[in-house]
């Protein structure tokens, strides 16, 4: 009988159909925010100094919505509503290793591995370091003003959600396989907030302070616990695992069991002592 499961069109998943309908709410807010600068601007006053606390407006629910979102970040959770990549670093998703060849983690290769990705991310921390300079530069030079430096903030919200679920131009840097092993996944809001650095008021900088937050347990994470961050030692990682189904090319190879395991075999080759 013939084999039609690569031939069929997959499903849309349920994590992959919410973070769409996310995107849509980031767009409608980022909308909604270029309207208030056009027509509202003093509705913006609420960024600079303690503004934040004289008026309740409804950038203060958006605030709100920000500090949560860190918040969930730094909490470990069950796996309803998010992808598994954001909350790799928990000890509650990591499935050790298995088989019974790989007894043991090799530690050598899973060192050469983190050091080869954090270098790789540390390539995105510099572009971006250059982004959010040049950013400052233009504010410091009076070609934009706080208002659009918030405006900024709020489209690379949108951006984000972009690349997760249509395009990702740091893949081409960090050549992980799709979100559910990127390294730099939970890097998301402080790469959004960062130019607010420049905008000083309780307002930014609380987002500021706690995108810096969730960044720096990421990254001790990262540093303790590097097996949760590697598909050959966290089993859950690997793609007949997932059921995110994030990954934009819905590659049906990756998909099926019979590739997996002839691809898991020769990464297992490759790390064996």
């Amino acid at each position: 009988m013939e084999n039609t499961s690569t031939n069929s069109k997959p499903h849309m998943s349920r994590i992959r159909r919410l973070y769409f309908i996310k995107l849509v709410i980031r767009v409608l807010i980022f909308i909604a925010c270029i309207l208030v600068w056009r027509y509202r601007p003093e509705m913006l006053d609420i960024l600079y100094g303690f503004n934040f606390f004289k008026k309740l407006s409804v950038f203060h629910v958006l605030w709100v919505i920000w500090m949560l979102d860190m918040l969930w970040q730094l909490v470990p959770r069950a796996r309803k509503n998010i992808s598994l990549g954001s909350i790799k670093l928990f000890e509650m998703h990591f499935k050790p290793i298995v088989d019974p060849i790989l007894e043991r983690i090799n530690y050598p290769a899973l060192k050469e591995y983190i050091i080869h990705t954090t270098k790789s991310a540390y390539k995105v921390f510099i572009i971006w370091a250059a982004v959010t300079l040049g950013i400052g530069i233009l504010f410091l030079l009076h070609i934009i003003d706080g208002n659009i430096i918030f405006l900024i903030s709020v489209f690379f919200y949108v951006c984000d959600l972009i690349c997760v679920v249509i395009w990702c131009p740091f893949r081409l840097i960090m050549r992980n396989r799709c979100c559910t092993t990127c390294r730099i996944f939970n890097w998301d809001h402080l790469m959004m907030f960062i130019p607010l650095l420049y905008v000083p008021g309780f307002y930014t900088w609380t987002l500021l302070l706690m995108a810096l937050a969730v960044w720096i347990v990421w990254e001790l994470c990262v540093m303790m616990y590097p097996e949760r961050f590697w598909e050959m030692t966290n089993v859950a990682l690997r793609c007949s695992e997932c059921t995110d189904k994030l990954c934009t090319q819905y590659c049906q190879k990756l998909r099926d069991a019979v590739y997996m395991e002839a691809d898991f075999q020769k990464l297992k080759d490759k790390i064996l002592e």
